[in-house]
Parts: C-alpha cells; sequence; structure tokens
C-alpha cells in the first residue's frame, strides 16, 4: 500500500467514452427539407449543473462570452466492484521489455457508471441528436483501450446504455419562449482497475520428481506417542487397529522399530490407521497412539531442465525448405531425464 500506484486507468476510461461522442453532425432542414446548416456538437467533460447555471444566467445567450447550443457534456457520477466478473486475483500475467520481464497480477472488475449531457434549444434538434446515438448501444457498445500498454493489456470494454430521460427549462416571464432542453444519458462501463506492476527474475532451471502413489510395498513411518503407550514392536509382528484382528480397520507388517526415536515403520498397510486408536501388535501386546507419519513412495524418475545458451553461429538455413537448423552433437549435451535405477 505504501508503494505509489498509478496506472491512469480511469482517465482512460473517461477518454475512451468521451471519444464515442466526439465529431457528431447536427443538420437543420428548411420547411421544404432541405439542408439549411451543419453544426458540429461540441462536447466537454463536465457536471449537468455548470451549463445550467451558465444558461440560466444568460437565456438569451447575447452576451459577449456565450455558450452556443447544441452542446454535450458527460460526467463519471460513480463506480462500484463488479463481482460477477472476478478474476483469480492470485494469477499473475507477464510480459517482456526492453528493461526485462514485468508481472503484475489480475485486475480487479469494477462498474463506472456515465452521465451524457446533451443540451439543444428546440426540440427537433434533441431528437435528431438521439436518433443519431441510441442505435449504436443494442443495449451495449464495445470499444478497445490499451489499458497497460508496457504489458500488453489490451481490452475490451463494454459501454452499456441504461436509460434516458429529458427535462425542459423555461426561463424568464411568460411571454418569452426561451427554453433549453437536457437529456440525460446513463452508461455503465465494464472497466478494470490494474494493481502496481513488478520486475519478475525467468525461471532458468527446475527440477520435476515422479513418485508412484502410496502401494502396499511402501513403508509409512509413523512418530509414536511415549505417554499413550506401552510394549515393544518385534520386526516382522503385524499390527493392527480394531477391537480384535479380526475385525481390525487397519493392518499392517512392522519393518522396523525404533524406540529411542519413537519411530515405528510399517508396510504391506490394508486400510486405513487414525491418531486417535492404539496400534496394537498381534505378536507382543504393543501399544502405542501415533501424532504424526510420513509415507515414502517410490520415485520413478526426476527431470532437470535447464536453459542451455547456443552460439548463433551454429544455425544454417536450409535453402529447401526454408526452415533453420541447428546441429548438435548429442555427447555434447547431458540427459535432461535421470531415471532411478
Amino acid at each position: 500500500m505504501s508503494v505509489p500506484t498509478y496506472n491512469r486507468i480511469i482517465r482512460k476510461l473517461i477518454i475512451g467514452f468521451g471519444n464515442l461522442f466526439d465529431n457528431i453532425t447536427l443538420v437543420r432542414y428548411n420547411t421544404d427539407n432541405t439542408e439549411s446548416e451543419r453544426v458540429l456538437v461540441p462536447i466537454a467533460y463536465a457536471p449537468k449543473e455548470r451549463y445550467v447555471l451558465r444558461l440560466e444566467d444568460d437565456p438569451n445567450l447575447d452576451k459577449k462570452v456565450q455558450i452556443a447550443l447544441p452542446r454535450m457534456s458527460f460526467e463519471m457520477i460513480s463506480m462500484d466492484y463488479d463481482s460477477s466478473r472476478k478474476l483469480n486475483t492470485n494469477v499473475k500475467n507477464f510480459a517482456q521489455t526492453n528493461s526485462g520481464t514485468l508481472s503484475q497480477y489480475n485486475p480487479v472488475p469494477y462498474n463506472f457508471d456515465f452521465n451524457l449531457y446533451l443540451y439543444t434549444r428546440n426540440i427537433e434538434d434533441s431528437h435528431q441528436l438521439i436518433e443519431h446515438i441510441i442505435p449504436f448501444f443494442t443495449p451495449d457498445y464495445t470499444i478497445k483501450l490499451n489499458l497497460i500498454p508496457e504489458m500488453g493489456a489490451i481490452r475490451e470494454v463494454p459501454i452499456i446504455l441504461n436509460r434516458a430521460n429529458h427535462e425542459i427549462f423555461y426561463e424568464g416571464p411568460r411571454e418569452d419562449e426561451t427554453r433549453m432542453i437536457i437529456w440525460t444519458l446513463n452508461f455503465t462501463v465494464k472497466g478494470f482497475i490494474f494493481g502496481k506492476q513488478s520486475s519478475a527474475n525467468l525461471i532458468r532451471h527446475t527440477i520435476s520428481s515422479i513418485y508412484s502413489l502410496n502401494t502396499s510395498e511402501d513403508v509409512v513411518s509413523f512418530v509414536m506417542s511415549p505417554v499413550n503407550g506401552s510394549g515393544f514392536y518385534g520386526k516382522g509382528n503385524t499390527v493392527y487397529q480394531g477391537y480384535s484382528y479380526g475385525t481390525a480397520t487397519a493392518t499392517g507388517i512392522v519393518k522396523e522399530w525404533i524406540p529411542s526415536l519413537n519411530i515405528l515403520r510399517v508396510t504391506d498397510i490394508k486400510g486405513n490407521f487414525n491418531s486417535t486408536t492404539p496400534i496394537l501388535s498381534l505378536q507382543t501386546n504393543a501399544s502405542y497412539t501415533y501424532t504424526s507419519y510420513s509415507a515414502a513412495p517410490n520415485k520413478y524418475a526426476q527431470i532437470d531442465i535447464s536453459t542451455v545458451t547456443f552460439d548463433l553461429n551454429t544455425y544454417t538455413m536450409d535453402n529447401t525448405s526454408g526452415h533453420i537448423r541447428m546441429d548438435l552433437n548429442a555427447n555434447s549435451y547431458p540427459s535432461l531425464i535421470r531415471e532411478n535405477n
């Protein structure tokens, strides 16, 4: 939390949303439906109240500094966590850059609510703007944003149109027909918030071991409790848990008993031993409970993989196939797989 993190995600979402409605042209017509004029509708990031106060202060727009209508503005009004799009936050994404390898955890999904405001002087202009915008949202329109360029995090961001409503304000005396029409379109932008990036080291050496499943031939070592038992286990003794050997829930053969360490090693196990019931010896009547155990299954193989740096001078071009071929001396490189005897 103490490390500053700023990926400018919210700024990019705001710019991406505003660019959707940039360069909208409104056409006005004469009474015979011929084109009268074209007006490029400007857009700015501002709340509705700013323009309402400006228009109410100068309803006739006759000051030297005036606001021409139609006009649009937009603002982000809220953001909420979206649990339906939650990603595994323990997963990291990696990217190779000129300065090394970067890593970053999965982003957190958030819904951003935006309002788009349309300001006009007449109903015809407002209807034309509405009919120009709404058909693109069915009810969503998806844009593609490069949210984290250095990580290659290019995301498709859906923008959903939730609702549209309008207000009509009349200003001045009753005989004054000056009015302003304001449409409010509410949108939800399904975005993400990314955390900080960190440098990551490449894994250049791995060792993987392949073991068998536990079988009757495996040896299980039990750490016996000296305060909850007595007696001596002999090698080859039959041990069991239960009221009697005939009704035992688990049985086994003693492979080794180490009294100084309170360790009982058992093989040929059938059933499941539990730590609350004593392990009894059929021959010596020894009885102990155990506190822990460990199993040692057979290891089939161990895979040891390391990165190898090759000399580029050993590469040759096959003129027939167009493939790159590299001649390696098999005796120069050790086997990557070591099997146990």
